[in-house]
C-alpha cells in the first residue's frame, strides 16, 4: 500500500511541477520587460511557493513510502505544514481571487486549476488517506504557522520597496492604507491557524496508520 501511494505521489508531483513550469513559460512568452524582477515576483506568490513545496514533499514522501513503513516525525510535521498551506491556497483563491486577473501574463487554464484546486484537494486527501503517518503533537502548530508569518513580513517589506504585491488585498494603495491590509493578514493568519488545527486533529484521529 505504501509503495502504491508512493507511485501516486510521484505522478502528482510531476503534474504540479508541469503546472508551475507551464504557467512560467506562458507568462514569459507573453512578454516581460524585466525578466529578473518577473522571476522574483513569480516565485513570491504564496500559491507558487506552496505548490513547489508540495511537489518536493510528495517526492520525498514517495521515497519514504518505497523504503519505510512509517514516515519520520520531522517529515510528518513538514508535510502537515504544506497540507495546511495548500488547503489555504485553495480556499482563499476560490473565495477571493478566482474572478480577479493577476498580472503574471496570460493565465494557463489547466495550470491554474491544478495549482488552485486539484493539487490542494489532492494534498488534503493524501493527509487523510495515506498510510504511514504518525500522531502529531499540538505544538506542531508553531511550526505550521512559521512560514506564512515569514512570507507575510517578506511580502510587505518587499512591496513597500518595489511597489509590487502578489495579491490585490495586500496592496495598501488598493485598500486605502495599511489598516485594511492588516485586517486581511490577520484574517488569513487566523484561517491558516484553523487549517493547521484541522490538519493536526486529523493526524490524531486517523484510522489508517500502517
Amino acid at each position: 500500500m505504501r509503495a502504491l501511494f508512493g507511485v501516486i505521489r510521484l505522478i502528482a508531483a510531476g503534474v504540479i511541477i508541469a503546472a508551475i513550469v507551464g504557467q512560467l513559460i506562458t507568462s514569459l512568452n507573453y512578454g516581460q520587460p524585466d525578466i529578473p524582477m518577473f522571476l522574483v515576483n513569480f516565485f513570491s506568490y504564496f500559491t507558487i511557493l506552496s505548490n513547489a513545496l508540495a511537489a518536493i514533499a510528495l517526492i520525498v514522501g514517495a521515497w519514504f513510502g518505497f523504503r519505510y513503513k512509517q514516515d519520520p516525525p520531522w517529515f510528518n510535521v513538514a508535510f502537515a505544514s504544506i497540507v495546511t498551506y495548500m488547503a489555504t491556497t485553495g480556499v482563499v483563491y476560490n473565495l477571493l481571487l478566482r474572478s480577479i486577473s493577476l498580472d503574471q501574463g496570460t493565465t494557463l487554464g489547466w495550470s491554474n486549476e491544478v495549482l488552485h484546486l486539484i493539487a490542494p484537494i489532492y494534498l488534503v486527501l493524501v493527509w487523510i488517506l495515506a498510510p504511514g503517518k504518525s500522531r502529531l503533537e499540538w505544538r506542531a502548530l508553531w511550526v505550521i504557522i512559521a512560514f506564512p508569518l515569514v512570507w507575510s513580513v517578506y511580502t510587505m517589506i518587499r512591496g513597500a520597496i518595489t511597489g509590487w504585491y502578489p495579491y490585490p488585498f495586500l496592496n495598501p494603495a488598493n485598500l486605502g492604507g495599511y489598516g485594511p491590509v492588516a485586517v486581511y493578514i490577520i484574517a488569513i493568519a487566523g484561517f491558516i491557524g484553523l487549517m493547521g488545527v484541522a490538519v493536526v486533529w486529523l493526524s490524531r484521529t486517523r484510522i489508517i496508520r500502517a
